[in-house]
């Protein structure tokens, strides 16, 4: 897809991929959905990339769905009922696509994370916020309750506070979204870019099989009860340690030497 509404740049094992629709605040239009699951789709399989950076251009990261093209959907005979069944449906298999990608995601965000935009920030693996950036899942204020947003944001967040939120609509900034744990780090408006990439570069320069193995980990573990992700996890450390690098890794640490990995 050579649509630029959705642009990547690769470099040093971080892919950087932009929303650029910051006519409409990066919102998640039918084409910005196609776009990204297409895009997904194949860093996936790309083997140069070891993280994934997403940001947004302009002013904002992004504001959710887009409601212009929602309501221009209710002027089909259903009043809009197969539109926005397949809109939310496909919605969601670009959010589930983004814990399921081999590499981590950092989601750089500034401006606003409104809604399903929000829901893109809870979706990713890490986020770095500018200082400035409001977070919110505000679409109780126009009627209609969050409630696929809500899906990412209650795996992230304290219960009580996403259900605040959700039922407020009220906007939480930066340093509140840390504490809470949408997001990893705040940082200055100006230091988002130079930060994130850092991060980035920090993740990328680990041993990218054991990375891979381990995000998978993580997140099925978390479906488990304890036994059974003691159990889990235990088979794929066993995994891991039976790697060629691995091995390397280890003794490399051992002899007090930088590792020789074939990645």
């Amino acid at each position: 897809m050579s649509d630029d509404i959705l642009q990547c740049d690769v470099a040093a094992g971080v892919a950087r991929v932009t929303l650029n629709s910051p006519g409409n605040l990066n919102a998640l239009s039918d084409r910005m959905l196609a776009a990204l699951k297409h895009k997904l789709g194949a860093l996936a399989q790309d083997t140069r990339v070891k993280v994934v950076v997403l940001r947004g251009s302009g002013k904002a990261f992004c504001a959710g769905h887009d409601l212009k093209e929602m309501q221009a959907g209710r002027a089909a005979p259903d009043k809009g009922a197969g539109y926005f069944a397949d809109l939310f449906g496909r919605c969601a298999e670009v959010m589930q696509m983004i814990p399921a990608l081999p590499q981590p995601v950092i989601a750089q965000v500034h401006g606003i994370a409104t809604a399903a935009g929000c829901q893109l920030v809870a979706s990713c693996d890490m986020a770095v916020a500018a200082e400035g950036t409001r977070f919110g899942v505000n679409g109780v204020n126009i009627g209609l309750f969050c409630s696929t947003p809500m899906v990412a944001l209650s795996r992230n967040i304290p219960r009580k506070m996403a259900f605040e939120m959700l039922t407020t609509g009220q906007f939480i900034d930066a340093p509140r979204a840390q504490a809470l744990g949408l997001v990893n780090h705040v940082v200055p408006a100006d230091a988002l870019e130079e930060e994130t990439q850092a991060l980035a570069q920090t993740v990328a320069a680990k041993l990218g099989a054991a990375v891979r193995i381990g995000k998978q980990a993580f997140y099925r573990q978390a479906e488990m009860g304890l036994a059974d992700a003691y159990d889990y996890t235990g088979e794929v450390m066993v995994e891991n340690m039976l790697l060629r690098d691995t091995d390397e890794g280890i003794s490399a640490f051992l002899q007090k030497r930088k590792p020789d990995w074939a990645e």
